[in-house]
């Protein structure tokens, strides 16, 4: 498969990225499959990387065999594909000190924000529906998180005089919390966090018990200690968070500085990927072996993501996390990490 080759790559990029931000589902793969044929000829490192697997492009006609990129490229490279403006912002991972961390450029905010929008909006409704309170302290001390700068987008999109990050004005959030509950205004409230500032709230002396007055609020777990507190299993951080904040379930959002798209849990650790996004899963002893939800049942495998928004990066992304397929076609689970995952990479990093 080939793309049309009296075109140039920008008139290419531009047509692809109109069928990005319009979307079908039904078009997911032959999409995929030209964004891969255009990704393989014009991204410097993904080309060389599918060089050495002695891969040849335009034989590649499933998306089970493209190849993916280990994730870990990027904290050895600026993934870039073509030659689009300086980028907007430079996203960096965070990490401990002395880490190599990941760097992944955005070159195309609007495009980004459009994808992040109709992802969400396609799971809870419109933007403008909601109170936003956003508990994520660990990156505004960063000025590069993708998650900050999409939580912003989503702030400035909800326009509420309530919507804003919580770095050390909680007591002021939970005033805010607690006139929503005597005064509903009809909007449905968003609590989000990352997953160490839920929990040391939901364990705090505060008594949450007038949450039970506000029916519209969600709790939505990003994930992530930071080193600040013991790992627990999902299951046990969303006992606590149910048990003290009085909520049925815990929402979740799985995301990454490598990712444009994301995901969402309504519930019990399910993930529904966004438009833009498809997951696949590779045997966990042989990263070339790709299977999709077709074949694999609930087998474990480590998670692979197609995620379109990546337009000017790489598209394709052999991530460290283990996952399942869950019943409803695309759904997935997240199971943990690959052991030692930061020396499991492939000798070819060094591209």
């Amino acid at each position: 498969m080939k793309l049309q080759s009296n075109k140039s790559s920008l008139e290419i990029r531009q047509e692809l990225r109109r069928q990005i931000i319009d979307l079908d589902q039904a078009d997911f793969e032959s999409l995929a499959l030209r964004v891969f044929q255009y990704q393989a000829e014009n991204n410097p490192v993904y080309k060389e990387y599918i060089s050495h697997l002695h891969i040849k492009t335009d034989e590649v006609s499933r998306l089970t065999e493209i190849p993916f990129l280990p994730i870990q490229f990027f904290k050895h490279h600026l993934i870039k594909t073509g030659n689009p403006p300086e980028p907007t912002v430079i996203f960096e991972s965070s990490g401990t000190t002395g880490a190599a961390t990941s760097r992944h450029a955005l070159y195309d905010a609007p495009l980004y924000k459009s994808v992040s929008t109709r992802i969400f909006q396609q799971n809870y409704g419109h933007l403008d529906d909601f109170h936003m309170l956003v508990l994520l302290p660990s990156y505004l001390e960063r000025n590069n998180s993708s998650l900050v700068y999409m939580m912003q987008h989503f702030i400035d999109q909800a326009d509420s005089p309530l919507s804003n990050f919580y770095l050390h004005n909680t007591g002021e959030m939970i005033e805010q919390l607690k006139n929503l509950a005597e005064n509903p205004d009809g909007r449905g409230i968003l609590l989000m966090g990352v997953t160490f500032a839920l929990l040391d709230l939901a364990e705090s002396a505060i008594d949450f018990s007038f949450l039970k007055n506000i029916p519209n609020l969600r709790v939505m777990d990003t994930g992530g200690m930071k080193g600040r507190r013991q790992e627990l299993l999902r299951e046990e951080v969303h006992d606590i968070l149910t048990g003290n904040f009085g909520v049925s379930k815990i929402h979740s959002e799985y995301g990454m500085t490598e990712l444009l798209s994301q995901s969402y849990s309504q519930g019990d650790g399910l993930f529904h990927p966004g438009t833009t996004m498809r997951i696949l899963l590779r045997d966990v002893n042989d990263p070339f072996s790709i299977y999709d939800h077709n074949l694999a049942g609930s087998k474990t495998g480590g998670i692979n993501i197609i995620d379109l928004a990546n337009l000017d990066s790489c598209s394709f992304i052999e991530t460290q996390d283990l996952g399942r397929f869950g019943v409803e076609p695309g759904a997935f689970y997240v199971m943990g990490r690959f052991d030692n995952s930061d020396i499991r990479g492939c000798n070819l990093l060094v591209l």
